[in-house]
């Protein structure tokens, strides 16, 4: 069953009079198979006219949407032979991250991304994506093995930030973070990440320090949520609308800012309308991107990554 969102009111409101009519012409009572097709018509124009205007407070929640792909379901549709390595060998496994080699499109590669779990059970199992300190050392021992082996590293990114409990903490997560974006800028090897729903602060750059960020029409990448940014602001959370305004954090003001390098077009109603679709875009991507570093030797790699990341917010040659 469809999950809708709020301001799909009126989507979720034409499918249903379209399924109700379908359902009266599978039982014979009437001829409505021209009214169903205007009403599809009509349906598609609604949906491109909604989409195509997203406040960034909607641009969230599509994002949040809990039937958007995630990272299993690129895995399991784009990686042959994915060869799942757990644990960071120092404390523990850490479900929220899911990482390990496998082959994509006859390439083989290295793939790491956040997991937020696709129901109530596998949500907790993989703790909605945020990762804590254990997380991020598998990731930066993926990273070396990649770097070891010279193999290419695609990042799927997804959370809403790295775990903030007081376990976490004490375990030295702003350290993990610090040192996973460190591994990312030194590795010699191509890093392409992908913002595929929630791009959410520190846990979110810490796998996202690459050579080229792309994200997808409808993601967000933000260095704090609106509601928490609207709590420290305005001592309200419910002001989390005003401060998705204030926060540019929509892939179209990033692409404008240059934080980002390509976005990808999602289909009409987003990602979670049309996951086979989306992802077999997002591989196209990837494969186009990858193929760009194929000539270059790890030193350019890595030079040009840091390049781009001391270029951020520079003032303009000609300004």
């Amino acid at each position: 069953m469809r999950t809708y969102l709020d301001f799909e009111k009126p989507i979720s409101d034409l499918e249903g009079k379209i399924e109700e009519l379908r359902h009266l012409s599978g039982e014979n009572t009437v001829n409505i198979v021209d009214e169903v097709a205007k009403l599809e018509a009509k349906l598609e124009k609604m949906m491109v006219q909604t989409y195509s205007k997203l406040t960034p407070w909607q641009k969230i929640q599509v994002a949040r949407h809990q039937d958007r792909p995630h990272t299993l379901d690129y895995i399991d549709r784009l990686v042959d032979d994915f060869c799942n390595l757990a644990g960071d060998r120092v404390f523990a496994e850490d479900a929220a991250i899911i990482g390990g080699l496998g082959r994509f499109r006859g390439r083989s590669v290295v793939i790491i991304g956040h997991e937020k779990g696709s129901d109530t059970e596998s949500r907790l199992r993989h703790n909605f994506g945020m990762a804590r300190p254990e997380g991020y050392r598998k990731s930066q021992r993926l990273m070396e093995l990649a770097n070891k082996f010279n193999l290419p590293v695609i990042t799927l990114i997804d959370t809403p930030g790295a775990y903030p409990g007081m376990d976490a903490e004490e375990r030295g997560q702003a350290e993990a973070i610090a040192r996973s974006i460190e591994h990312c800028l030194s590795l010699q090897v191509p890093l392409i990440s992908v913002i595929i729903g929630e791009g959410g602060s520190g846990g979110a750059i810490a796998l996202a320090s690459a050579n080229q960020v792309v994200m997808l029409e409808h993601s967000i990448y933000t260095v704090i949520s609106p509601e928490g940014c609207a709590s420290i602001l305005w001592r309200d959370s419910e002001k989390a609308a005003d401060a998705a305004d204030a926060l540019h954090l929509t892939a179209q003001d990033l692409f404008q800012f240059k934080i980002i390098d390509e976005i990808i077009r999602e289909p009409v109603g987003g990602a979670q309308r049309a996951p086979g679709q989306t992802i077999e875009s997002v591989a196209d991507v990837l494969e186009n991107i990858l193929r760009e570093f194929d000539s270059l030797d790890g030193y350019t790699i890595r030079n040009a990554r840091r390049q781009k990341f001391l270029e951020i917010g520079a003032p303009s040659s000609q300004g």
